[in-house]
């Protein structure tokens, strides 16, 4: 197991490079929605029609309105946070399970969504999908979300504000810890002896 420190957004030479078990630090932009967010944005690419599923990249998606931000190469935080006090950016900001998002994710991943930060297993659907997209799914320390909020240094909401706790986040993040669960490979860190 190595310790890495990444650059977001991700690139396929980074995703490469990571191993399951791999402690990493994220540095840059990072979006936050859970499972209301994730729902809305699939209902919008299959409202669209089958072209949109079967041959829209994320920036057409993005362009024409339909995904409220272009996913490609993204970083997804499943996050709901609490409120932040006076002088935070913030509230505690822990992750959400991960498997929540499960129905939602190869469809966001064949999109072009490169990274997911949870926590928990996921099902083997969204293994294939990791390994058919080449994307990564991290883990955070779950119960650690006040320690976790001081990695985000700035917060604002861009999309879903309606949804409150699970509007859609742009967060900058410096040295954000988190755990390579799979890997390109479809190597499971939950899963090993």
């Amino acid at each position: 197991m190595e310790e890495k420190h990444i650059t977001l957004p991700l690139t396929e030479e980074t995703i490469k490079n990571l191993h399951a078990g791999d402690y990493v630090y994220l540095n840059g932009t990072i979006y936050s929605a859970r499972d209301a967010a994730h729902k809305r944005m699939y209902d919008a690419i299959y409202a669209t029609g089958e072209d949109a599923v079967e041959n829209m990249s994320a920036t057409e998606l993005f362009e024409k309105g339909i995904l409220p931000l272009d996913l490609t190469d993204q970083t997804i935080y499943y996050l709901g946070p609490t409120p932040a006090r006076e002088g935070q950016v913030i509230g505690s900001a822990g992750p959400t399970t991960s498997s929540r998002m499960d129905k939602y994710t190869p469809l966001l991943l064949s999109k072009g969504l490169r990274g997911m930060v949870g926590k928990g297993k996921r099902s083997e659907d969204v293994r294939r999908s990791i390994v058919e997209n080449k994307c990564v799914y991290f883990a955070a320390t779950g119960g650690a979300g006040a320690l976790l909020s001081k990695c985000i240094k700035e917060s604002e909401v861009i999309a879903y504000d309606d949804l409150g706790t699970e509007a859609i986040r742009k967060m900058r993040v410096e040295e954000f810890p988190a755990i390579v669960i799979m890997d390109i490979e479809g190597n499971n860190q939950y899963e090993k002896n």
